[in-house]
């Protein structure tokens, strides 16, 4: 389980080539980077539902209808629970600090680190791999966020300097204690009730929808859908 070791280290390492490099990043290199992570999102997310269906024909459609049937009503659940809403008021905060030291550089360094500490722990990527890395030891989820987050970081390093990158401290606190609460606490009853596959179908279909985000084809209220990890198991329980 290292992908919270990752994040936190894609986060360091966005960090040091912001410092390093003086030019910005050219909208070419933008344009490509955001392109191969759209695709590595999609081919990731497709993988994490592979590995998560067994058996014959019948049963893994069986298991991905339910994974499907999870996500709606996930959604609806997210949505009831206001999700997206409080997600979004976290993340209008952050980039409002983050306009606001724009306007008048460098800003306060106390200041970007709770933006960027902000931002990268509500980011739904981030609780989609914690739930695949605690329960397969999937941690490609964990590490695309990590580039997406190194990626930010670029930005973050000029406007509030060095010390916004030790984010990449409370992330890996965040995401690894979350790992460890689903690899120890729902892991061993998962399994047991051979349950675990349908998590990582959810978390998987989810991923998926992540890459309309990054792509821009669509706005997706992605908090709405976590739920669905919880919703996943419990009905594919009743369904037995």
């Amino acid at each position: 389980m290292i992908g919270a070791l990752l994040n936190a280290l894609g986060i360091l390492f966005g960090g040091l080539y912001g410092l390093a490099a003086r030019p910005p990043v050219a909208a070419r290199p933008q344009a490509f980077f955001k392109s191969w992570l759209g695709a590595l999102t999609v081919f990731f997310g497709l993988r994490l539902m592979f590995e998560s269906v067994h058996g014959t024909l019948p049963a893994c459609l069986k298991q991905l209808l339910l994974g499907g049937c999870a996500v709606v009503l996930g959604n609806w659940l997210g949505r009831l629970l206001r999700l997206q809403t409080w997600s979004n008021r976290a993340g209008r905060h952050a980039a409002a600090l983050l306009a606001a030291a724009q306007k008048q550089p460098p800003g306060l360094p106390a200041t970007g680190f709770y933006a960027a500490t902000l931002l990268f722990c509500l980011e739904p990527l981030g609780f989609l791999g914690a739930a695949a890395d605690g329960l397969q030891s999937y941690f490609y989820l964990l590490l695309l966020k990590g580039v997406m987050d190194g990626l930010a970081m670029l930005e973050f390093v000029k406007i509030f300097r060095w010390p916004v990158a030790l984010t990449a401290l409370p992330v890996f606190v965040v995401f690894n204690g979350l790992t460890q609460m689903v690899h120890l606490g729902a892991k061993p009853w998962l399994v047991a009730h051979g349950l675990d596959g349908q998590v990582g179908i959810a978390a998987g279909l989810i991923t998926c929808a992540v890459s309309l985000v990054i792509f821009e084809v669509r706005r997706v209220e992605l908090a709405n859908y976590l739920p669905a990890l919880v919703v996943a198991p419990l009905l594919a329980l009743g369904w037995k």
